[in-house]
């Protein structure tokens, strides 16, 4: 699909279309050493997909959809989530629904304020949605929801391009977050299946 045509298409066009794109480029099989310290016998590296202009694109426009009407920011933690979180600022400029940015570090910067969350400052107890595009175990976005919890931002919500269904949607719901997913690694599994 054109560029042109992905800031018209459907959501349902615009799903499909990212699913092709991250079987394409981001699912990949082997032997590989997660983050988690698990092994895995596939790897999905959301970056070859959440950098191309077409997928940004494609993943702003439904990721804001997903969005509650009252949120007033993303995040997410850096460096997974930064591409994410650009993407949907950028497009709810564009569809009139101004959504700010946020990029929550792993550990604050060593320098000048020390700061662990980058972005404009918002009102306290305002609505956060925390962003990942791989969620396997779900710690990595939780430190996120931590962090922003900690600057007074009130976050109920994690929304993942993909879950591993590896214990990431089970713990965020011990810890009271709702969570969804565009894709399971099944949908990936079984879209890289009829493309062979």
């Amino acid at each position: 699909m054109q560029t042109e045509l992905l800031a018209t298409a459907s959501l349902n066009e615009l799903r499909q279309f990212l699913l092709n794109l991250l079987v394409k480029y981001a699912y990949q099989t082997g032997d590989f050493l997660l983050s988690s310290g698990n092994r895995s016998t596939y790897y999905i590296n959301g970056k070859l997909v959440t950098l191309r202009a077409d997928g940004a694109l494609v993943i702003g426009r439904l990721l804001l959809s997903y969005l509650p009407t009252d949120t007033e920011a993303v995040a997410g933690l850096t460096l997974g989530a930064d591409p994410l979180v650009t993407a949907v600022s950028v497009v709810s400029a564009l569809a009139n629904r101004p959504v700010a940015g946020l990029i929550v570090r792993k550990e604050s910067k060593g320098h000048g304020t020390g700061v662990y969350i980058e972005g404009p400052k918002l009102s306290l107890a305002a609505s956060v949605v925390v962003l990942e595009d791989v969620v396997t175990t779900g710690k990595s976005a939780y430190l996120a929801v931590e962090r922003l919890r900690q600057a007074g931002y009130t976050v109920e919500q994690v929304i993942a391009l993909v879950d591993r269904q590896q214990g990431g949607a089970e713990f965020y719901q011990e810890q009271g977050l709702k969570f969804q997913a565009l894709f399971s690694i099944v949908d990936l599994q079984a879209a890289a299946q009829m493309l062979r």
